[in-house]
């Protein structure tokens, strides 16, 4: 990428890991069960996320690191499962990892259930989901919770993976009460229970394949900054826009918020499937507004059948926006633009027409001291958005209008390293603030 040069070189300096004399190089092999190489896999030491590197084309990677050899290594790649080993086990290139598939991060698998009879089936269904609901008043804490987690965010262009950012933050979850509603069982007002969600960046990386570094240049950088000097332009918008991809996937999934504001709408829930050992509990929503706006979504809610605690929580969600004159979109209303490095000038000019998108987001919790925390989160996206945008003429004067397809397709995984439940203090509103080292890493094979 263009910006390692001259004074690109120098800020970069600033953001590089120093590694001391004494690092060993470690090389690995990440391939699935079929001996298929994973590309873009994250690889990194579970005491020090930041000593960290992804994997090339062809599944290999290289780790420097002066950390003891029976020191935990992490592999980690979207829809499988989380692979643990010591570097004492990594020898040469011809060392393989093998990753397991985790189907559930994908697809959650729901059997339908034979149909209940109509006699008493609405009552049943409200006491079952006054049950879940008091279950989680039970599970999840009403104090603060800290988190450390790893976010990796991927995005793919016609199929084929041109980069990755991976965000270490410090995250602190305060549930607190949310607005006032009517309990449908006793008629009583209560506060519905909602998180406010505080997100600290810590440091940043962003790998490219080194054969498609123009490309993704282009992507990252956006048309505003083509007036920049090319040794700055990467410089000037490689620092903190990548925030708030990470933030707003850690924030969607609010389960006991989602499962209080919908509980009361009782035909909309049915159980998919019940078993001895689980128990999924679906909720359907269907909106069509004249054809401009449609909508399709399914939470299932996978419960432990015996005393109705979740396990994992899945959200499917189909959406499609038919705008005939478009729609000006206003920067808080498109966050996920910015995964494109879109200036505000910019989306403030941009008109959206079309946008189909699916949607897939599950979280897995961990049971800890008699309550239930978030240990991991999985999305994939697949979206197309049609629009125009203004851009100035290469002459200055003027504008031209452009018609605009992106197709936006978005793996992401974020998985906690350390999770702290005493004792958890709210982030100074400075460390919030801070701007986010971000170190731009080409791979090569």
């Amino acid at each position: 990428m263009n910006h390692l040069h001259r004074i690109g070189l120098l800020l970069l300096s600033l953001f590089t890991i120093h590694l001391s004399p004494r690092a060993a190089e470690y090389i690995g092999r990440v391939v699935d069960e079929k001996g298929a190489p994973i590309s873009y896999a994250t690889v990194y030491m579970a005491d020090d996320p930041i000593v960290g590197t992804a994997t090339s084309g062809n599944g290999l990677f290289r780790l420097q690191t002066d950390l003891p050899i029976f020191s935990e290594l992490i592999v980690s790649f979207i829809g499988y499962e989380k692979q643990t080993l010591l570097l004492s086990e990594l020898h040469d290139d011809t060392t393989t990892i093998v990753m397991k598939e985790q189907p559930i991060h994908l697809e959650e698998v729901v059997i339908a259930a034979k149909p209940q009879k109509q006699k008493n089936k609405r009552r049943r269904m409200q006491d079952l989901l006054a049950a879940v609901y008091r279950q989680m008043q039970t599970d999840f804490p009403l104090t603060a919770t800290g988190y450390h987690i790893v976010s990796d965010v991927r995005m793919d262009a016609e199929d084929e993976p041109w980069g990755m950012e991976q965000m270490i933050a410090n995250v602190v979850v305060m549930p607190q009460k949310g607005h006032i509603a009517k309990d449908f069982r006793t008629g009583k007002k209560g506060a519905i229970p909602t998180d406010s969600i505080q997100f600290a960046g810590e440091y940043c990386k962003r790998y490219f394949d080194a054969s498609i570094r123009g490309r993704a240049d282009t992507l990252l950088a956006g048309n505003s900054l083509e007036s920049i000097h090319p040794d700055m332009r990467k410089a000037a918008n490689a620092v903190d826009s990548g925030v708030v991809v990470h933030r707003t996937l850690w924030s969607m999934g609010n389960i006991v918020y989602d499962f209080a504001n919908t509980m009361t709408d009782i035909s909309h829930w049915q159980v998919s499937n019940e078993s001895e050992g689980e128990t999924v509990l679906t909720y359907t929503e269907n909106q069509n507004i004249i054809g401009m706006f449609i909508y399709r979504m399914k939470r299932h809610y996978i419960l432990r059948s015996d005393d109705l605690s979740v396990l994992r929580f899945a959200e499917r969600a189909h959406v499609e926006l038919n705008i005939p004159f478009g729609y000006k979109v206003k920067p808080n209303e498109m966050q996920m633009l910015n995964l494109l490095n879109m200036g505000e000038k910019q989306i403030e000019q941009y008109r959206i027409r079309k946008v189909h998108a699916d949607i897939s987001l599950n979280t897995i919790y961990r049971e800890r001291d008699g309550h239930l925390y978030t240990l991991e989160k999985n999305l994939v996206s697949n979206a197309t958005i049609v629009g125009k945008r203004k851009d100035r003429k290469p002459s200055g004067r003027g504008t031209v209008t452009t018609k605009d397809t992106i197709p936006l397709s978005i793996r992401a995984t974020q998985r906690v390293t350390t999770l702290r439940t005493r004792d958890v203090q709210p982030i100074p509103r400075q460390q919030i603030r801070n701007r986010v080292p971000r170190t731009i890493v080409p791979i090569y094979d």
